[in-house]
Parts: C-alpha cells; sequence; structure tokens
C-alpha cells in the first residue's frame, strides 16, 4: 500500500498482456521502422509502446516515464473503443473521408489496433477488449465524450454521416459563435460535433 492508502498497481507493460497484444505492439513498431529515414522532427516508435494491460486486481495504474513519441506525432490523439472496428473504419471512409493509415489484427476476427487520419488528424481506434478493460459505448450504455471535427462543407458531411449509418442528435444550424454544426453519433456509439466555421465574430 502507499501512503494514500492506494494499492501499488504494477506498470503499464506488454509482458502483463495477453500475447497478440504484445505481437501487436511489435508490428507497430516495425511498420514504423521499415522502408525510410525518420522525417525531421519524428521520433521512431519505440518498444516501449504501452496499450493499457495490467494484472488482475490492480486499482490505480502506474504510468511509465515518457520515452519516445510515436508517429502519429500529436500531443493528444483520440483513441476509440469500439464493438466492430472493421465496420467503424468503413463508417469513418465514408462519412469523413478518413485514410486508414494501418490495422493490426487480433483473435477472432478482431482488431487489436488501427490508426486513420481526417484532415490533419491522426484517429486510433480498436475493437473492445474486455480482459484488459477497453470497452465500447454500446458496453456502456454511450459516450461521455464528443470529438470535434472541422470540415469545409458541414452540410455535405453529415449527409453523408447519416447515408452511411450515423444518426443526428443536433440538425445542423448556424451558431451565434460564427459557426455552422451540428451532432451527429456513429454506429460504434461515438459522438461527433461536426462544424464549418463561417465567420470571425467580435
Amino acid at each position: 500500500m502507499t501512503s494514500g492508502g492506494i494499492s501499488r498497481a504494477r506498470p503499464l507493460t506488454t509482458a502483463n498482456c495477453p500475447a497478440w497484444v504484445s505481437a501487436a505492439a511489435r508490428e507497430r513498431t516495425n511498420q514504423f521502422s521499415r522502408g525510410r529515414p525518420a522525417r525531421r522532427g519524428e521520433r521512431r516508435a519505440s518498444s516501449s509502446w504501452h496499450v493499457g494491460c495490467y494484472g488482475k486486481g490492480a486499482r490505480n495504474v502506474r504510468q511509465p516515464e515518457p520515452r519516445e513519441v510515436t508517429l502519429s506525432q500529436q500531443t493528444a490523439t483520440p483513441y476509440l473503443i469500439v464493438d466492430d472496428a472493421a465496420r467503424a473504419l468503413e463508417f469513418y471512409k465514408n462519412a469523413f473521408g478518413a485514410i486508414e493509415k494501418m490495422r493490426i489484427p487480433a483473435p477472432g476476427g478482431k482488431i487489436g489496433h488501427a490508426e486513420i487520419t481526417i484532415g490533419d488528424s491522426t484517429i486510433m481506434l480498436a475493437d473492445e477488449h474486455p480482459e484488459v478493460g477497453a470497452l465500447s459505448p454500446r458496453t456502456i450504455g454511450g459516450s461521455p465524450v464528443g470529438i470535434m471535427l472541422y470540415v469545409e462543407d458541414v452540410d455535405a458531411v453529415v449527409k453523408r454521416a447519416v447515408a452511411a449509418g450515423a444518426k443526428v442528435v443536433r440538425p445542423v444550424e448556424d451558431k451565434f459563435y460564427g459557426d455552422r454544426a451540428g451532432s451527429l453519433v456513429d454506429p460504434a456509439g461515438h459522438v461527433w460535433h461536426v462544424a464549418t466555421h463561417k465567420e470571425d465574430l467580435s
């Protein structure tokens, strides 16, 4: 026990994960290392890439010390857990023009890790894996987090998203702060606030 009365958890490490997770981590590192030198300002994905696995009974997971940054090179990157990652990938491509950058399979036909880009941003996603605490919005009854997505034509994007299976929760309309925006829930249960900035208001 620590002085604060919280149990000392095992650190995040692929050694505590199912075998396929460790393999996925190695593959992700290898994909970043193949075929080209590092770009300026870019660091290689290191073998210390952790996927959030921990031992049974751990109540307070201790993060490892920061090491190298992965190829994504964003300070903050959304990581979406979904109940059907293959379907989610197709939705994001059809609705938002996402480009799939990588996909690492897991047992049972699931996806252990995938990355897409939408515009200039990277989003990571994976199928839910209850054994490591990765649960989708469908399992927990919704998502408390929304993703803000700026696009050139919000009306067209929302129309495509609905055609691909999304449900509108707030219709597109002009906002007092200069955006034209609406909100939708994708087939995986994640909330997207889609907007086009129309004018700067003082």
